[in-house]
């Protein structure tokens, strides 16, 4: 499931994490900051360590993926031909 929510940087460069986005998190614990252009992706440490090349790799594709969106280049797929896209990868 994904949760969004809207948030702001303070003068010292702070961003709080909404309430509701912080379930499951504690005080004190460490993250990692990816910045890809205008996104910036918080991974928990500790599970950075073991899914960091994945998820590079998954933001890439995305970036890829983008950029063919916006020449126009994106293909629609049923179910079916999605799948077995993904299986290529």
């Amino acid at each position: 499931m994904i949760d969004i929510d809207v948030t702001k940087m303070s003068s010292k460069g702070q961003i709080v994490i909404p309430k509701k986005m912080r379930r499951g998190y504690k005080s004190g614990e460490k993250f990692i900051v990816i910045r890809d252009k205008d996104r910036l992706i918080l991974k928990r440490a500790t599970e950075a360590q073991k899914t960091l090349k994945e998820d590079l790799e998954f933001a890439r594709r995305t970036e890829e993926a983008w950029k063919r969106y916006e020449k126009g280049e994106f293909i629609s797929l049923s179910q079916e031909e999605f799948l077995k896209e993904l299986e290529k990868w």
